[in-house]
């Protein structure tokens, strides 16, 4: 495993404006690595790229020194301060760069501990640059490990369990409620928040917005993405079509929703409402609360969740890191056997140069006296023999392994 190496570059270390110089083009991703493994003698690679890291995973029979690094760096042309990124590298090698491997893909080095978007991103990387070539056998045992101990960590712990996003609890608790999907969704903010939160019932088959914004444009782009309608914030006072779930999110420092502006949104219905305010301070005047029959869900208890389930994940570390050690020790038993196959590719051909020079040469004279019957006999017994003898050595030398373990 010593020939397993990976330079990281990570938020942990990175300026994002220096990580983004790092970021490899789908159209330079191939003349890139074909430089770095010529230049470098490197056998086999994979390049990672999200939002706050840039790994590089290869092999590479010598230590990877400070002046590799740089060379490494400069053979990618970043365009940067080739020195002071060097100096901001992380390298692991041998059993570490495994380790490494194996907690990026269970999320324990994210920003977000349990988030699973890095094991689909770490495989959509790999699957690039194995269909260009890069990569080969070793690398793909690699590969199904580090799945293989992500999965074993996401189903076998609770690191995942509780979402920790405002967005996703949000989410959660208005389908708590019971709403419908062809319930009307009126969103008052058209910023990142409302956003994220759009999308999330987009997905869910919610198809009927309207869209309020300070910023007509911005309003317009979102309505535009939902196939819905967008008006001005100012129209809040004259919208009289009702709605069923009210979303709130702006950066006002004063209540948006007023006593006034939510009855006449309620366009003389009576039925009890959502709404949904996740803005800090809340949109939503306390009088409206006070005088109308709601469902109301706030950014702050939505945060008290998030964090008591963000403290329930780095509790499973401990149950995480177990995993992780175990499936590296199973690894180093997988290397072992995937050698010895190796090793035993060359058997086949051995014996078959044996059995030549025995016919063709050793025993030559002794089989020309012999009747033509006799060599047909001699010759089956030959390839009997030769086709039994081809398991053995595989047969013992895996039992010694697994003796061994």
């Amino acid at each position: 495993m010593k020939n397993l190496k990976v330079i990281a570059f990570t938020h942990k270390k990175v300026d994002l404006k220096d990580l983004g110089k790092l970021v490899i083009s789908d159209e330079l991703i191939e003349s890139y690595l074909l430089s770095l493994k010529n230049q470098l003698a490197i056998s086999e690679i994979f390049y990672i790229s999200t939002c706050n890291r840039i790994e590089f995973v290869f092999t590479h029979e010598e230590a990877l020194s400070p002046s590799f690094v740089e060379t490494f760096l400069s053979t990618l042309s970043v365009g940067a301060d080739i020195a002071r990124l060097a100096s901001q590298a992380v390298v692991y090698e041998s059993v570490e760069a495994l380790n490494h491997l194996f907690r990026v893909s269970c999320s324990l080095e994210s920003l977000v501990v349990g988030e699973k978007e890095i094991l689909a991103q770490l495989r959509q990387s790999y699957e690039k640059c194995k269909n260009l070539g890069f990569t080969g056998d070793y690398l793909r045992l690699i590969m199904d490990q580090v799945v293989k101990t992500a999965k074993s960590v996401y189903t076998d712990t609770q690191i995942a369990c509780n979402p920790i996003s405002v967005v996703s609890l949000a989410y959660r608790e208005l389908r708590k409620v019971n709403t419908f999907t062809n319930a009307r969704v009126l969103l008052v903010g058209a910023g990142e928040t409302n956003q994220l939160i759009a999308k999330y019932l987009q997905k869910h088959k919610y198809s009927n917005f309207v869209i309020f914004n300070r910023t007509l444009s911005k309003a317009q782009a979102l309505a535009a993405d939902l196939n819905g309608e967008a008006f001005p914030l100012e129209d809040l006072t004259t919208y009289t079509k009702g709605f069923d779930i009210l979303i709130t999110c702006t950066s006002s420092v004063d209540p948006i929703i007023t006593p006034e502006i939510y009855t006449n949104l309620l366009a003389g219905d009576t039925d009890k409402k959502l709404v949904l305010d996740l803005a800090i301070p809340n949109d939503t005047h306390p009088d409206v609360l006070k005088n109308n029959s709601i469902h109301f869900i706030e950014v702050h208890g939505l945060q008290e969740v998030a964090e008591r389930n963000k403290q329930e994940r780095y509790h499973e570390l401990v149950n995480a890191e177990k995993i992780i050690e175990q499936h590296l020790q199973d690894f180093k038993q997988i290397l072992k056997q995937r050698r010895v196959e190796l090793a035993m590719r060359q058997v086949p051909e051995r014996i078959k140069e044996i059995k030549e020079t025995a016919m063709n040469s050793v025993f030559a004279a002794d089989i020309q006296n012999l009747d033509p019957k006799s060599v047909v006999v001699l010759e089956k017994v030959i390839a009997y023999m030769e086709k039994k003898y081809i398991s053995v050595p595989m047969v013992m030398a895996k039992e010694i392994l697994v003796d061994n373990c």
